[in-house]
């Protein structure tokens, strides 16, 4: 075999090597869920999101707080039996109370906040989880309330809440 004989020979070695391990790769990464984020997977996330916040708001004026009551057929919930409902009508299951919900799915800054997102405060005991509502986007939540003036859901900006606010969770 002559010299340029070997080095063609050599060069289609490294081609063959080199696209085996270029499928390779590619079929590990196609079976490793989350591997890499799709646009399909992220657009479904974003589709859930706006269903979830739509369902939210579409409850303006239906829904009363009342502390510790989980009573859908009257749409008679507390804070984080609101978010339980709601984000449970579009198939994602979260426990009921603002404490363990801040628990589930994975942390996310205030900084990365997208819609869909649970966001988590003290309105009683400082520094402790007792309140939750649902990032709308434009640094805005919608939550189930009460107050002085107010009973039932409520949009809020978030800055306003800026010294009660504690973490957020992503679970879509």
């Amino acid at each position: 075999m002559t010299h340029t004989e070997k080095s063609k020979t050599h060069v289609i070695k490294k081609t063959v090597i080199a696209f085996t391990c270029l499928l390779t790769f590619t079929s590990a990464v196609a079976v490793v869920p989350g591997a890499i984020p799709t646009h399909k997977a992220e657009a479904a996330s974003a589709t859930k999101a706006d269903k979830i916040v739509s369902l939210a708001q579409s409850l303006k004026g239906k829904v009363t707080y009342k502390f510790n009551v989980n009573n859908p057929s009257r749409y008679i919930f507390d804070c984080s039996s609101f978010t339980k409902y709601v984000f449970g009508k579009y198939g994602v299951s979260l426990k009921w109370s603002s404490k363990a919900q801040s628990k589930q799915g994975k942390y996310v800054s205030k900084s990365n906040l997208k819609k869909g997102d649970l966001v988590f405060f003290s309105v009683s005991t400082p520094g402790q989880v007792n309140h939750v509502g649902i990032y709308i986007g434009n640094g805005k939540f919608i939550h189930n309330t009460i107050g002085k003036s107010w009973n039932g859901v409520l949009v809020s900006k978030l800055s306003d809440y800026s010294k009660r606010y504690i973490t957020a969770r992503r679970v879509l």
